[in-house]
Formats: C-alpha cells, sequence, structure tokens
C-alpha cells in the first residue's frame, strides 16, 4: 500500500515542537495551566492518548470521552496541534483478567502478567478485536476534530510472545513463506540433528529447548514476529485512514532495535518517526544521535519527526545523568539539521506517580522557573525563527551505509564465530567515523538504488542475498566505491553458509580468494597493521581477523606479528571503473576514520564544510549550514563566505565562534549562495 498524506500536511512549512501530553494523570484545574505554559514555549504539537486506554474503556465496551473532549478543546482553543494515539500499546488490567489468552507468554511458556505495558500478544485474535474497538471508537469521534494534525498508532512496537496462537500464527506464516514442508526443511538445514518436519502441526515457535535451536527456526521466528506486529500497526492505521483519509499515521520507531524490520515497516507509514535517547555521559552522543537520525531520515525518504527525546534524565540507565545546559538545544538542532521537521519530547509535565516519574519533562518537578523549562523556552524560540527556512527540505549525502535486519537478526543466533561481534557496535563504529571525518550519510539497503551514491559502506553483513551481492557487483563495476568490512557475504537468505565461505561473487569485487579461517580476537585481544598507504599511518585492530589469499587486490596494510605475520589487513581492488576495499579486522578510530575519509576523497564525496575543529559538526539542509559544537570547549569555525545566523540574527563575514554545545544555523549571502552541483557537494 502506498503512503498516504505526508508530514508535510502536518507541519504546515514548520517545524514542530512539543511533546507527550498525558493530562489523565491530572486534575482538571491543571489543564488550563499546561495549555498556558505551552503556548509560553511555543509548543505546536503534543502526542495524546499513547497510554489512555484504561481511561478511555474503563469497562468493557463503556467509553468516556468527555476528559478528551475537554483536553482537545482547550488545545485547539490554543493552537496546538494533536497527534492522537490509539492507546493499544497499553492494554487496561480488565482484559487480561478477563481474556488471560491475549498475555504474551515467555520462551518457557511462562504467561507475562499484566501490571505494567506492553502485555499483549500480537497474535491473539481477542486482542486484535479490542484494539481495533477501541481504535474504531477513537477514529469515529475524533476523525474530524480541528486540533488533529497526526495519528499515532500504538508506541514502541517489539514485544514477543512464544504461546499456542503464536504458534498457529506461526504456521500460518511459514505455509505462505515456504509453500511445501519440503522447502521448509531444506531452508533451515533440518537434516542436522534429526530435525526434519513432517506436519506442520509439528512446528513451534523457537521456546526454550535443551540446546542451541535451529538458527533458520529463529531467524524466521524474527521475521514472523515483526510481521505479525506490523499487521497489528496495519490494522488499525487502516481504520485511521477510513474515518480520516487526509491526516497522516505514524508510529515511533526505536532505531537501533533489532524487533522489528524498519525498512519494512517504514514503507507501511505515512510519517516516519522515532524515539532517540542518547546518554549524556556518553562522549560520543553526538555521533549515535547523528546515526539515528540519518537512519531515520533514510527509511523516511525525506523529513521524519523526532517523537521522544529528554529534556534531561531518563530513568531506565543505571545511573541516570541530566543534560548539561545547552545539550538539549544542541541535539534538536541537530535532529533538524538531519531532516526532522518535527522535535518533541517525553513528556510535558513530569509525572508525580508511576514507573517514569523520574524520567525528565519539558516542565520537570521544579516548575515554570527551572533551568529545564526555561531551555524548553528557548528552543521553541529557535525552532520558530528557523521552521519557515527548513521545513520540508533534503539533507544531500554523498555517502551511504548498508543496514538490513535480515542480516541483523542471523547474527544474533547462537553458535556464531564470535559472541562479540556485535552489529550496533560495528555500525556505531564505521558511522562515527564517517561523522568525524565530515561526510553526510544515510542508510541503504543492500538491493536499494546505490547509484546515487558516490561511496557506500558496509561494515558487516553476514547474509546477503543474491539479489544484494549482485547490487554491489554492478555498482562498483559501474564507477562506485565501496569499502567493506570482515565477515561479509557470508550466508544466503537462509543464513546457508555460501559456497568458499564468501560468496564467489563477493571475493572476485574484492580480489580476495580463499578464506582460509575467520579468526575473531578475544576482549581485549588486539592485532597490529602495517599500512603500505601514503597518508595511512600504522594501527592496531580489535574484535576480528582473518587468514585470506588475494587475487586481484593490492595489500594495503598487512598485519604484523602473531599467527596471522603478514596476512592481509586492508586491502584495495580495482573493479571495472570502481574500487573495492575489504577490511579484516576494526582498526582503531583514528584509522577507521582515516580509511574513509580517503576514500570518501578519492570518490569525489566533498564535505559539508572543511577545515573543521574536533567536535564540530557540519550538516547541509536545503540552503542552510548547521555548525554544532559537541566538543568540550568553545571552538571557531572558518567560513568560506559571509553568512547570517538565522538563530540570531548576525551575521558573520570570515568565521564564527561557537560555545561550548553552541550551535549556529546559517543562510549565505545571497551573491554567495548557489545550490550544490551533485549529491554530496558543498556550494
Amino acid at each position: 500500500m502506498e503512503r498516504g498524506p505526508g508530514l508535510e500536511d502536518a507541519t504546515r512549512g514548520r517545524v514542530l515542537f512539543g511533546g507527550d501530553y498525558n493530562p489523565e494523570q491530572w486534575p482538571e484545574d491543571v489543564w488550563p495551566e499546561d495549555v498556558r505554559l505551552m503556548r509560553e514555549a511555543d509548543v505546536s504539537l503534543v502526542t495524546v492518548g499513547v497510554f489512555s486506554w484504561a481511561r478511555i474503556e474503563p469497562r468493557p465496551g463503556v467509553f468516556d470521552f468527555g476528559w478528551l473532549d475537554t483536553v482537545l478543546g482547550l488545545l485547539d482553543d490554543a493552537g496546538i496541534g494533536v497527534c492522537l494515539a490509539t492507546p493499544t500499546a497499553s492494554p487496561p488490567p480488565w482484559l487480561g483478567a478477563r481474556h488471560p489468552e491475549t498475555l504474551p507468554r515467555d520462551r518457557a511458556g511462562n504467561t507475562v502478567w499484566y501490571g505494567s505495558r506492553n502485555q499483549f500478544c500480537a497474535s491473539s485474535p481477542v486482542y486484535r478485536e479490542h484494539a481495533l474497538a477501541v481504535t474504531e471508537a477513537v477514529a469515529a469521534r475524533y476523525a474530524g476534530h480541528p486540533a488533529l494534525r497526526l495519528w499515532h498508532v500504538g508506541n514502541e512496537y517489539g514485544t514477543h510472545c512464544w504461546c499456542e496462537e503464536t504458534a498457529r500464527h506461526f504456521r500460518r506464516w511459514l505455509r505462505e513463506r515456504h509453500g511445501t514442508l519440503d522447502a521448509l526443511n531444506e531452508a533451515w538445514g533440518t537434516a542436522f540433528w534429526s530435525q526434519g518436519y513432517g506436519d506442520w502441526e509439528e512446528l513451534i515457535p523457537p521456546r526454550q529447548a535443551q540446546y542451541m535451536i535451529s538458527p533458520g527456526q529463529a531467524l524466521d521466528f524474527r521475521r514472523f514476529t515483526s510481521d505479525a506486529l506490523l499487521e497489528c500497526f496495519e490494522a488499525e492505521r487502516d481504520v485511521l485512514r477510513r474515518h480520516a483519509p487526509g491526516v497522516p499515521v505514524t508510529t515511533n520507531f526505536m532505531p537501533l532495535f533489532p524487533g522489528v524490520d524498519g525498512w519494512r515497516w517504514a514503507e507501511r507509514e505515512d510519517v516516519v518517526s522515532a524515539d532517540i535517547y542518547p546518554d549524556p555521559a556518553d562522549p560520543h552522543a553526538g555521533a549515535y544521535n547523528a546515526l539515528a537520525q540519518d537512519l531515520t531520515r533514510s527509511q523516511a525518504g525525506g523529513p521524519w519527526a523526532l517523537l521522544e527525546q529528554a529534556a534531561g534524565a531518563v530513568n531506565w540507565r543505571g545511573v541516570n545523568r541530566p543534560k548539561p545546559e545547552g545539550l538539549t538545544r544542541l541535539w534538536s538542532l541537530q535532529a533538524v539539521a538531519r531532516g526532522a521537521d518535527a522535535v518533541c519530547f517525553f513528556q510535558w509535565r513530569q509525572s508525580r506517580q508511576g514507573s517514569e516519574k523520574f524520567h525528565s519533562a519539558m516542565l520537570p518537578h521544579a516548575g515554570e522557573h527551572s533551568r529545564t523549562f526555561r531551555q524548553v523556552r528557548e528552543l521553541g524560540a529557535d525552532l520558530a525563527r528557523i521552521g519557515a527556512a527548513v521545513a520540508g527540505a533534503g539533507v544531500p549525502a554523498g555517502a551511504a551505509v548498508l543496514h538490513d535486519w535480515d542480516s541483523w537478526w542471523a547474527g544474533l543466533g547462537e553458535g556464531r564465530p564470535s559472541a562479540l561481534l556485535d552489529r550496533e557496535t560495528l555500525l556505531r563504529a564505521w558511522h562515527q567515523a564517517l561523522w568525524e571525518a565530515n561526510v553526510t550519510t544515510d542508510f541503504a539497503r543492500p538491493e536499494s538504488d546505490l547509484s546515487g551514491y558516490h561511496l557506500v559502506a558496509v561494515p558487516h553483513l553476514s547474509l546477503l542475498t543474491d539479489a544484494a551481492l549482485d547490487n554491489l557487483t554492478s555498482y562498483v563495476r559501474e564507477g562506485g566505491t565501496l569499502v567493506c568490512g570482515f565477515f561479509t557475504g557470508v550466508t544466503d537468505e537462509d543464513d546457508r553458509v555460501r559456497p568458499g565461505g564468501v560468496d564467489p561473487r563477493l571475493r572476485e569485487l574484492l580480489g580476495v580468494g580463499t578464506v582460509h579461517d575467520w579468526w575473531p580476537l578475544a576482549e581485549g585481544e588486539t592485532v597490529t597493521a602495517e599500512s603500505a598507504l601514503p597518508g595511512l599511518s600504522d594501527f592496531t585492530g580489535t574484535l576480528w581477523s582473518e587468514d585470506l589469499d588475494l587475487t586481484t587486490a593490492e595489500p594495503a596494510a598487512r598485519l604484523t606479528g602473531g599467527e596471522l605475520d603478514g596476512r592481509p589487513a586492508l586491502t584495495r581492488n580495482a573493479y571495472g571503473f570502481g574500487t573495492a576495499w575489504y577490511v579484516t579486522t576494526l582498526p582503531e578510530p583514528r584509522a577507521l576514520r582515516a580509511l574513509l575519509a580517503r576514500a570518501a576523497d578519492e570518490a569525489g564525496v566533498l564535505p559539508p564544510l572543511t577545515r573543521l575543529p574536533p567536535g564540530v559538526e557540519a550538516v547541509r539542509r536545503g540552503g542552510l549550514l548547521f555548525l554544532l559544537n559537541h566538543g568540550p570547549a568553545p571552538a571557531g569555525v572558518r567560513l568560506p563566505a559571509p553568512h547570517t545566523d538565522l538563530l540570531t540574527g548576525r551575521e558573520y563575514e570570515t568565521g564564527i565562534h561557537l560555545e561550548r554545545h553552541g550551535a549556529a544555523v546559517l543562510r549565505p549571502a545571497a551573491a554567495h549562495h548557489r545550490p550544490p552541483t551533485s549529491k554530496g557537494e558543498s556550494p
């Protein structure tokens, strides 16, 4: 199904600003005060109803909308738009008590009881019936409400279940995917350990077993779970579209979360949105933010919505650090720079009770005279200043990082060469290296059209389909530059090992012969590599190494010492009109940054701005240049031409000073402005 109306229908030419609003947690006399303070902070959108099922439907089939009518009326009178949620992420206790078959079961068959949230089995017909009934009621009542800007379905989908209803649903899904038991047995490799299936009824989810579960079964179950949850989303989405076809529909992703296939889901929602919670204590949090933002923008194919972030501390880490002065503004403007047309928080008013009473909010326990609320007001004013200039604009990127959930899921299985080989670790390392090299990056599927990118990076994709392998081969042959990480192209879509251990097409592309052994490294273990490339110094590597032969590739760095002395650590191969690099270890950060920066430069990827101080990020969006200082100290940035900062109105001729956590949104003087002439090129 094609996407319906987009984010531009909700933003109306500005950057939306606000957060989750949970008025049911507060007496009615607090609501007008909330609205007054929202207006003071330039709030333009609030999400209402995410966890309100028990308030909306206190007893089965009995609906109470009076309170919600009042809330939406107050918001509409104040000119504040509403992202109205279906409350189906958190069923009320009466559903679990009356219908325990709606509750999920864990791998061991134990019931996961109500008393928290997300306590539902996505395969349960009874859960789906009640979820659609409350969705129908909400949609019928509010489809024409003047405050409605956006529909929000569920919340952070990702629950799993191993119950009997799930088993029946899983069997139906397997029939549709594989067609016959012979095909399923072949895909799962059930000749191993005498696991051949002779009847569909024998098939069950990968429950707790005596030893390792079949990797094929586990991979298909992850695919199935994502699809089962997607069925729930789509059913509610279709109800909302039927009642209000002109209102876009979204649900909030957790970007680096393996529970659902983000690519597949993004195609089925009108607006792609995300919840992003970097750790203020993490010195690399700015890079993590950029990764999550780039991934979400790529899934959206354009502007996206930051539906949740923290105004200060969260409550679920071991130690929950608040944000220093200016960091909320910096990270929010970073999201806008990387394509966000909505910047929102969880939540508006900090809860006094419940599990998240110590999770920060826009209006904290300290009230309207707090440091947090002052910064919220200032951020609202900043977004109002730049919204008209940036809303709807694209973010040019000359490089792409490949990411795929099937490969991620396969790598989560047991019995692999190294339990330390973690997809998120590698994604973060490679993307951070590009970020620090000031290379603006998209994400893409391995099968996607890559012709618009000068550089494609593959940190690690053990599972690659035939279509993906052919796509990468064609991309390089036609002139692209590929930088490929280790243990890539090892298995097919069924997680079956390719001939020779690595697919022959990929070995030819990389100029690699026999891969004798994968040689994973223990925690804390390193290898040393001696570089043969000018400008790339010797380096250490962690996590992985390989014993392989080369055919047409040249060794750009070799391992020194140890069992693999003299074996390739980094190779470069001319293939067709393009170039393919192969990295057999995880280079230390400075070396990985130098390698990817060199590959980008040789591929013709130009940074938005050159000669940036460490920690300063530059991103172009539309005709604007965002400068963001993530470093620990103030920094000066040289400018190639005069610019005006839209945040302050000040003009800068040759340079600008950024305070710690400082930011600028610069528009070039008209005489110096010209649009980019190719993807990734800076004016």
